[in-house]
């Protein structure tokens, strides 16, 4: 018997984490064929902790290996492209906007960042703290 349906479960993939999580949506296929999995993966979004980090201001740091990312001209990576390390940091918008001198849309939840960044960032602070 197949597993395949004519009715599945939404879900998106986190832009920060890289972990599936249910929308809440149901996917209809509409001429009811058995064409679908349990899940089907239609998009990117934030899963609820990595939202709601985002909610209270802050932007998340996700490490990639640029030897395994692959890049667009102009150094623009695709989420799809990113080969995330598993290594994040969160920082506050306007902390964002001082230590990088970059401004940073309102809309946008994370950056890709090469390897070594988040590392820069800690010392900072322990030099800071201590």
């Amino acid at each position: 018997m197949s597993d395949k349906s004519h009715v599945s479960l939404e879900q998106h993939v986190c832009l920060v984490c890289g972990a599936a999580f249910d929308t809440g949506n149901l996917l209809l296929d509409r001429r009811l064929r058995a064409s679908m999995e349990r899940h089907t993966k239609t998009g990117w979004g934030l899963c609820p902790e990595h939202q709601k980090l985002a909610d209270d201001g802050f932007v998340a740091l996700v490490e990639c290996d640029p030897q395994r990312s692959g890049a667009q001209a102009g150094g623009r990576m695709k989420p799809e492209q990113a080969y995330r390390t598993g290594r994040l940091a969160h920082l506050r918008r306007a902390v964002f906007a001082q230590v990088f001198n970059v401004p940073i849309a309102d809309a946008q939840a994370c950056v890709f960042v090469e390897p070594g960044v988040i590392e820069q960032l800690q010392a900072m602070t322990a030099s800071v703290e201590g």
